[in-house]
């Protein structure tokens, strides 16, 4: 009796040591964040829903501005705040720089060669050089105003000669030419073609299949068994588009042919002594360019038509804007844009409410480090956790923006924000070191694209849907996609 005692005693004496060691003696950032509580083995996995955005922003509600779930093996930290938000992105850019890969990335080793999914090391470094210097400098920038104008005018044309546009295709389509004409010196798709359409598909199906849930990524014993078939898809559609890549990479070798396009520039820079770009590396490169601008920027153009579309007192205001500025005009060119305030205010609020991404690709913690918030609580976020930033809740944080799900332009007439990524309230491109670097380009051609539908057209919808039925919900993905695409009918006004 006397030996059961001792032992209850002594069973009891270490529970006691354990609580007060993990509860009292650590300091109270050996805690993570507070979050749902996880089921066994599949964790969290449940809580994200079908719009894991929106799921996660009901979920920040209950738990905070910064938030851990287990997904599966996973541990990921939500950030929803701009507070916590400037904590990861500035005060802890550097050991928040790396990247969690997400499985489908990972084919044909892509992950090894991408911009966006490479960790920040010196190779990383390398291709971010490459593409500010030869894409999206000031001085590269302004030498393709002209082609960029010549692609909005095929758009027009095509739009005239159309009863009913589905706005997302047909932007996409201008932007993967412009893209391909600036890169290749070669228009990669046509309107009514039907190999662009291929070409099209492959790239909206790997996009489509990178945003699916994948077990892959919560589970790395299931990438060795492909149960979900995402792995199989994705690698047919990856691999015809990386062989394009190639094939064209190739021919302008063997043609030995000078364009002075961005495709001469990195094979000349492949051939330098010491290079360490490769044929492959650059059909890599080029996958990421394609894949993350043509999406983006189509994407953006659609939501801002759908939003006026949606509210005709704002697209009678933005019209009517356009068309004093305009006079005889047929076009709006770049210098422009700047002397048309209120479309600019549409692109600030549509880019508030449905961002290019719902979150920033997810980042990965390079070591331990604290975070703390707004209410001075000290959370640890461990080595290899995924950390995801809401940009879309934080978009619409009442505290930061009055009536938050309203679409409002007027709202930044008050205000300066702007894309760079300074301001943590409004940075819909991302910010800090891993922030998109083709933000120049994607503003540029979101407000081209979006004057060139609004001069030259008027629009109503299709089948007689009142502006106020118009289905406004997103498609999870990569990108903010309509979940219905919205199809308008064009009425011509200029010649």
């Amino acid at each position: 009796m006397d030996s059961v005692m001792i032992f209850t005693a002594l069973l009891s004496s270490s529970v006691l040591f354990l609580f007060l060691y993990f509860n009292i003696r650590r300091p109270s950032s050996s805690r993570l964040p507070p979050g749902p509580y996880p089921f066994p083995v599949i964790g969290n996995i449940l809580s994200l829903g079908s719009s894991p955005h929106i799921s996660l922003a009901s979920l920040s509600k209950i738990h905070g501005p910064v938030m851990s779930l287990k997904l599966g093996s996973l541990t990921t930290i939500v950030v929803s705040s701009p507070e916590t938000a400037q904590n990861i992105l500035q005060k802890n850019d550097r050991i928040c720089s790396g990247r969690h890969v997400p499985d489908i990335f990972r084919i044909l080793y892509h992950n090894e060669y991408s911009i966006l999914f490479n960790s920040a090391n010196s190779q990383w470094r390398s291709l971010r050089k490459i593409i500010k210097e030869h894409i999206f400098s000031q001085p590269q920038m302004d030498a393709k105003q002209g082609l960029r104008l010549k692609k909005v005018e095929e758009l027009i044309a095509f739009v005239r000669r159309s009863s009913v546009v589905k706005i997302g295709d047909a932007t996409f389509t201008t932007t993967l030419n412009l893209l391909s004409d600036m890169f290749f010196s070669m228009n990669l798709a046509h309107h009514d073609s039907n190999l662009s359409r291929e070409f099209k598909d492959h790239i909206r199906i790997t996009l489509e299949t990178a945003g699916s849930r994948n077990l892959a990524d919560y589970f790395p014993i299931f990438r060795l068994v492909d149960v979900q078939g995402l792995r199989r898809r994705g690698r047919y559609h990856f691999t015809r588009l990386i062989c394009i890549f190639e094939e064209i990479i190739q021919r302008r070798i063997e043609s030995k042919e000078t364009k002075n396009d961005f495709l001469d520039a990195l094979i000349n820079l492949s051939q330098e002594t010491h290079s360490t770009l490769t044929i492959n590396g650059i059909a890599h490169l080029f996958f990421d360019l394609f894949t993350t601008g043509t999406d983006t920027i189509s994407t953006m153009v659609e939501w801002a038509m759908t939003e006026l579309l949606t509210h005709p007192d704002k697209l009678k205001k933005a019209q009517e804007e356009l068309r004093a500025f305009a006079g005889d005009k047929v076009i709006i060119e770049e210098p422009d844009i700047s002397k048309l305030p209120y479309i600019q205010l549409v692109v600030k609020e549509t880019l508030r409410l449905h961002p290019p991404s719902p979150f920033m690709v997810p980042h990965r913690a390079e070591a331990d480090f604290e975070i703390d918030t707004e209410e001075k609580y000290l959370f640890r976020v461990p080595k290899d956790a995924q950390i995801l930033v809401n940009i879309w809740e934080i978009g619409r944080d009442p505290k930061v923006w009055e009536d938050p799900h309203a679409f409002i332009p007027e709202r930044f007439l008050k205000s300066e924000f702007d894309f760079n990524g300074q301001d943590f309230r409004y940075f819909p491109f991302g910010s800090g070191r891993r922030s998109c670097p083709g933000m120049v380009l994607g503003d540029r051609m979101v407000h081209l694209l979006l004057t060139s539908l609004l001069l030259s057209f008027d629009w109503k919808l299709e089948n007689g849907i009142n502006p106020q039925d118009i289905d406004m919900n997103d498609k999870f993905g990569i990108s903010m996609q309509k979940a219905i695409p919205l199809m308008a009918i064009p009425i011509p006004i200029k010649s």
